[in-house]
Order: structure tokens, then sequence, then C-alpha cells
């Protein structure tokens, strides 16, 4: 299993590598301290997962993940001190498929990464799954919603997934955290959110006034069931 970083801080990257190396050792690190370096690792050493940082030298961790989109669906972790919203929703839309905010909790570091390498080797046999104008197909997070067709990331699939099996139901954000990362987190709640966000406005005639995807305070969130 290799594990690229792509980040320029080195204490930054000494405390992954030794995250690893602590509880991981079979893992193969390697590093790149510049985003264009970055890309050409992806294509040359083939790692399993990346890691990869916003603030960088040359280019920004945004072009590193477009750059790396146009050839491989490598798993892709931001790891950033970048908590701003717009940077998290401008980094599931250009591809990424977790986002982690800095400082970071080493033990919430790799269970994310295992929840993102245990969905990349998912065979994907589990078939649609039907909730009244929604058509789910887990095994390529396409969802069809009446005529129309939408293309979801990983971590959208598996949010819409659970909603649409409990429809009607209140799902909490421990039992979102666990469809997501396989393990509840104290900020697991403050991502969901951010995922919530993408889903409505891929779902929702209007985002700004759910009608089919309801929040509630404190608890979780609600698929309306159709009829």
């Amino acid at each position: 299993m290799k594990v690229l970083i792509v980040e320029d801080s080195p204490d930054i990257v000494e405390a992954v590598t030794l995250a690893f190396q602590i509880r991981w050792p079979e893992a193969d690190i390697v590093c790149a301290n510049r985003g264009s370096k970055g890309v050409e690792m992806v294509e040359t050493e083939k790692p399993n997962v990346v890691i990869l940082d916003l603030g960088l030298p040359d280019i920004s961790g945004f072009e590193v993940l477009k750059q790396i989109r146009l050839f491989s669906n490598v798993p892709i972790l931001i790891l950033t001190v970048r908590h701003d919203e717009p940077d998290i929703v401008k980094g599931l839309e250009w591809g990424a498929d977790d986002y982690m905010v800095k400082p970071f909790r080493q033990l919430e570091l790799l269970s994310r990464v295992k929840a993102l390498l245990r969905r990349a080797n998912e065979p994907g046999k589990e078939p649609p799954l039907v909730c009244g104008p929604l058509s789910l197909n887990p095994a390529t997070a396409q969802l069809t919603c009446g005529d129309s067709e939408i293309s979801l990331t990983p971590t959208e699939s598996r949010l819409l997934h659970r909603l649409m099996k409990h429809a009607g139901e209140v799902v909490t954000h421990a039992s979102l955290a666990e469809a997501v990362w396989g393990n509840d987190y104290p900020d697991a709640a403050d991502s969901i959110k951010v995922y919530i966000h993408r889903l409505r406005q891929k779902l929702e005639a209007d985002p700004t006034n759910p009608r089919l995807l309801l929040s509630k305070a404190g608890i979780g969130y609600l698929l309306v069931k159709p009829g």
C-alpha cells in the first residue's frame, strides 16, 4: 500500500509519516513538496491514495487536483488549514474524495484513509436502490431523478444511500459518519453539512429552501419519503 503526500511543510510530512509508521507500518510513504512533482508522481509511483495540501509553493492544490483527475481516479484526501466552506465545496467539486482541516487527529486521518481505500476496492455488487423518483446505483454513484441523470461523488453516494434506505426517518450525524468513514468523529457533523449542501444543489429546485432533504437541528437529516 503506497501513500503519496503532496505537502511542502516538513513538519506536516513528518507528522503524517509518523502516524503511518506507528499504526500502519506496512504502508510505503512517498512525498512531493511541489504540486507539479505530485502530479508527476501519481503517474510514476501509482499510489493507492494521495494526501494533498492546498497551499503549495508552485501551483495550488486545486490545480494539482484538477490535473490528476484528467488521468487518474486515485482516492485523494485534501489536508489543509483552509477551513472555509467555499474551499471545501470547491475541493469536492473538483474531484477530492475527502477533506480534512489542520491540525489533524492521527487516528482520524488514518481512519479516513482506510475508508477511502475500502471504498475504492469495493466490488460494487449492491443493486440499485429506488426511493420514489430517485434511483441510485451504488456501484457507479450514478443517480437518476425522474428523467435526469446526476453524477455523485463516492461520499455523496454513500450519504444519499443511507438516507434513501431510511427515507421518512431522521438519520443521525453519527449514522451518516459511519456510512462514509466507518466511524464517528468530533467534527464529523461539520463535514457532513458540506456534503449535504452539495447534495441539495444537485437535488433541490431551490437549495436554499429544501423540500426533499431536510435538516433536523442537532440530530441529523431526513429524506422526505415519497407519498
